[in-house]
């Protein structure tokens, strides 16, 4: 009787899905850091830690270096904080689905500094509705909404064969979105979540924390029209 064939052991093996390590980066930052608020800080050290790593828009009434150094590290930084585990999960849900593609299209430090400019642009238009507003402001959902609308500059176009999707091809123009269905028609759900969400319909905040939709304007904004400050040229053909 003949040995059965051999199985071959060292064949690749294709993940269940794949997201390009920037993304995995993003999603562990957040989410230890949620853990850590939520889990291992006692009460006084996490107020610190919220106080010195949230923007709090009441913080800044001149405008002076450290004004600036503070406005844009707070930023950043609140953008890596969660006020529950239900935020942070709808976050790092969306920040895979459209994030994902995106930082795989714009390479790591682009994409961080996509990142950067999304939640710095957020925190700006948050500021300006909210002047000398004591309630800190955390969370993702700025990048994320700046990451919806650079997908949608793509036309949601996006393939990868042996890796992580990435949106492919010249962003559309502002004049072709506008006429192309597919971003019309998520404009205005997304517009529309946002208005229902704002008007304080849905809550995925704690201890009856409000829905910063200012801030989701300012980062869709952001990805919107300063998309292609971050994207990568394209290669001309031979």
């Amino acid at each position: 009787m003949r040995n059965p064939a051999p199985v071959e052991t060292n064949a690749p093996r294709e993940p269940v899905f794949f997201l390009p390590r920037s993304i995995v980066a993003a999603i562990a930052l957040c989410a230890g850091l949620y853990a850590l608020e939520a889990y291992v800080l006692p009460a006084r050290m996490d107020a610190q830690f919220l106080g010195s790593m949230a923007f709090v828009p009441a913080r800044f009434d001149g405008i002076n270096a450290m004004f600036l150094f503070e406005f844009a590290r707070t930023a950043i930084t609140s953008s890596l904080l969660h006020a529950s585990f239900a935020h942070l999960a709808v976050n790092m849900v969306w920040l895979a689905a459209f994030g994902a593609p995106l930082a795989q299209r714009l390479g790591t430090w682009r994409f961080a500094a996509f990142w950067a400019f999304t939640a710095l642009c957020a925190a700006l238009l948050h500021f300006f509705t909210h002047w000398g507003d004591l309630s800190p402001l955390v969370g993702a959902s700025g990048v994320v909404s700046g990451a919806m609308a650079a997908a949608a500059r793509f036309g949601f176009a996006a393939s990868g064969n042996s890796g992580p999707r990435a949106f492919e091809g010249a962003p559309l123009t502002l004049g072709e979105a506008a006429r192309n269905r597919n971003v019309i028609t998520f404009v205005l759900v997304w517009a529309l979540v946002n208005f229902v969400s704002g008007a304080g319909a849905v809550d995925i905040g704690q201890g009856g924390a409000s829905i910063a939709w200012q801030a989701h304007i300012g980062g869709f904004l952001a990805g919107l029209f300063g998309l292609q400050l971050f994207d990568r040229r394209p290669v001309p053909q031979a």
